[in-house]
């Protein structure tokens, strides 16, 4: 009897799940770098500290080891694998699914490249919509570390924050930034599992290329240089409204930013940003295709 690979819908979560935690940890210390970045904002005059204190990834790095030590750099560890746990596998492992849905069981042949992108774009928003609260929790833990010495800290961890957050701002506060982070994470999701799966698509029929490690690392900096053009200014209006209560909407946070700082302000921290998506789309593709094989079953036709 014939038989044909297949993985069950139970083993694309987990192992979009490992995949994501895996680049998570490796790539957090940019993310941070790029949140300090985006989260600084254009001093007045008489204010020439704040304009100086992160200059660059390297700068915003080193200037947090030497101010706030190595741990500093994986603020946000916890709530950032548990939004990986269930975003990342959400998104990741919703992908190949609604594609399907898209274009039908009886499809035969190449898929075209917008549906590909639809299909990202709703398991993005489909995703970040249920674990947007690790999302906040993550940005709020990052910023615990601007507090000047000697004020105390707000959070004293994942837990309390969400504990905290939920007594004195509601539950519905869990939820801050909803709207430009599904924007932000189904553009990016579209941009990185659709480019992905179109340059690796693209990749695989030029002569003397295979399906191997070399393909997955060039498909996977494609998609994440893809990802932050698209997505870097929704970026940082996410994370100024999860990091910066003093916004009132999306909106607002949009208009101040763009009339206090120019539009250069929106992809600040392209650079650590850049860094930081492509590093983590290389280690995250390269797993996702490794543990997938795992979970990987004969099933006769």
């Amino acid at each position: 009897m014939a038989e044909r690979t297949e993985i069950s819908f139970a083993g694309r979560l987990a192992s979009s799940a490992i995949a994501a935690c895996v680049a998570e940890i490796s790539t957090l210390p940019l993310d941070t770098a790029k949140v300090r970045l985006q989260l600084q904002k254009k001093a007045s005059s008489g204010d020439a500290m704040s304009t100086s204190r992160y200059r660059g990834m390297l700068g915003t790095v080193i200037t947090i080891l030497s101010e706030e030590g190595l741990v500093a750099l994986w603020k946000g560890l916890v709530p950032g694998l548990h939004r990986q746990c269930i975003f990342g596998g959400l998104r990741i492992g919703l992908y190949e699914p609604v594609k399907a849905f898209y274009v039908g069981d009886s499809f035969v042949g190449d898929i075209p490249l917008f549906k590909k992108i639809l299909a990202g774009l709703t398991a993005g928003a489909l995703g970040i919509t249920i674990a947007n609260p690790t999302d906040l929790v993550k940005v709020r833990l990052q910023v615990e570390g601007k507090l000047p010495p000697g004020v105390p800290r707000r959070y004293l961890g994942a837990l309390d924050a969400y504990v905290k957050i939920i007594k004195q701002e509601g539950l519905g506060a869990l939820w801050t930034g909803v709207g430009p982070n599904i924007v932000r994470n189904a553009i990016v999701n579209a941009a990185e599992l659709a480019s992905y799966d179109q340059i690796k698509q693209m990749i695989l029929r030029i002569p003397g290329f295979s399906d191997d490690i070399f393909t997955h690392l060039l498909a996977g900096l494609a998609a994440g240089f893809f990802a932050v053009c698209v997505g870097s200014p929704v970026d940082v209006v996410k994370s100024r409204m999860m990091g910066d209560p003093s916004y009132k909407n999306t909106l607002d946070c949009f208009i101040k930013t763009l009339k206090n700082e120019g539009p250069l302000a929106f992809y600040k921290g392209f650079i650590p940003n850049f860094a930081r998506l492509g590093s983590w789309n290389v280690i995250m593709f390269l797993t996702l295709e490794q543990v997938s094989k795992v979970f990987v079953s004969q099933v006769p036709f």
